[in-house]
């Protein structure tokens, strides 16, 4: 009798077991297809290769304080570490913001930016700006900062809107010569000002 009973149940078994994983795959199906391509993950095969390969950040920000006391923050776009540089990033849309407390404020933006942990060391590329609380404008294909203390060169030439007027100059320099002091700008380079009343007036 029990003999019985266990062969019906192997045999029932055996019918039930294949309905049921044929079940689970229709289910599967029907969900597969029942996906919306809108709320997908939105990483083409390249992006994730590419993620997958540097290790990428979207959107990051930071914010410190030097040395000396003056306040610096840090925004991208995006911020990759290549693979196998340790202490190296590329940053894309950068916007560099510092509060120093000698009361001046810089801001600086640029294309794409290299940074160099262990040199202590920012290479700002592409149309960098730089724009100062004491309004002047800056405009050059390179800058050159570190992120520890206020040292900002610029290497090549520069072309400034400031409140006396339009200066070009082969380099520049930002600096403060006194902890704690004042901010100076340096051209230097065949530096050459085109003065307008009108700006010095407003």
């Amino acid at each position: 009798m029990q003999a019985d009973r266990h062969s019906r149940m192997v045999s029932l078994l055996k019918v039930l077991f294949p309905l049921l994983a044929l079940a689970l795959l229709s289910t599967l199906f029907l969900l597969s297809r029942a996906v919306d391509p809108d709320s997908a993950i939105p990483f083409a095969d390249k992006e994730i290769q590419d993620r997958l390969r540097d290790q990428q950040v979207t959107g990051p920000f930071f914010s410190g304080t030097t040395a000396q006391g003056d306040l610096i923050s840090f925004s991208a776009e995006k911020l990759t570490t290549p693979q196998n540089e340790v202490g190296a990033n590329r940053a894309e849309d950068v916007r560099i913001v510092m509060e120093l407390i000698g009361g001046t404020n810089l801001t600086l933006q640029s294309d794409v930016a290299h940074f160099e942990m262990q040199k202590d060391l920012a290479d700002l590329e592409g149309e960098v700006v730089i724009e100062t609380s004491t309004d002047y404008r800056i405009r050059s294909d390179r800058l050159i900062t570190q992120m520890t203390e206020l040292d900002v060169q610029s290497p090549g030439p520069v072309r400034a809107q400031s409140p006396m007027g339009t200066l070009d100059a082969g380099s520049m320099t930002i600096s403060s010569p006194q902890e704690g002091g004042a901010a100076q700008l340096n051209f230097t380079g065949g530096v050459k000002l085109v003065y307008d009343p009108k700006v010095s007036e407003e």
